[in-house]
């Protein structure tokens, strides 16, 4: 039980400092991010920032999970 708690900690620490630094940069606009205008509606799909993210958060957690 004592191992679901560290995973749990580790996760909350990336997502305190992952959010921090989004922050304090503003919002990422990346080339692929895709945004519709019609009126007073706009729809933002962050499809570049996903995959940034999704492949930085893929190789920080195999380094911390690698290490036992």
């Amino acid at each position: 039980m004592a191992e679901a708690g560290r995973i749990v900690l580790v996760f909350g620490a990336l997502l305190v400092v992952i959010g921090g630094a989004l922050m304090l940069f503003g919002r990422l606009h990346l080339p692929g991010d895709l945004a519709f205008h019609s009126g007073s509606t706009t729809v933002y799909v962050p499809v570049a920032t996903s995959i940034v993210l999704s492949i930085v958060l893929t190789v920080l957690l195999n380094l911390v999970f690698r290490q036992r």
